[in-house]
């Protein structure tokens, strides 16, 4: 059974970064396909951060040029790196399969942005 642990999320001030880290365990292949959500307080959850089918990272138009993606099939793990913060990125952040039938969610990382 695959299982996800994000880690990273924290305080920060507007115009700052933060790295989060999904290290996804219980499969060897279950690190691909792996993007970032985010559930911002009273909206649904979206995914914010994936690779394409070749490989490339897509970001929606909020974060674009500001997050980056990384996969390290090593470790496992796929992380968001999150520049320029801003007080909209406030939200509680997920990694999961990008399409398809979803794994078990795990708790997630809060990520507060303060103005």
């Amino acid at each position: 059974q695959v299982q996800l642990v994000e880690s990273g999320g924290g305080l920060v001030q507007a115009g700052g970064s933060l790295r989060l880290s999904c290290e996804v365990s219980g499969s060897i292949s279950a690190v691909d396909g792996i993007g970032w959500y985010r559930q911002i307080p009273g909206r649904s959850r979206e995914l914010v951060a994936r690779f394409s089918i070749l490989g490339d990272p897509i970001f929606v138009d909020d974060v674009r040029g500001r997050f980056a993606l990384f996969k390290d099939n090593t470790k496992n793990s796929v992380d968001l790196q999150m520049d320029n913060l801003k007080p909209e990125d406030t939200a509680v952040y997920f990694c999961n399969r990008d399409s398809g039938r979803l794994y078990s969610w795990g708790r997630g990382t809060q990520v507060t942005v303060s103005s």
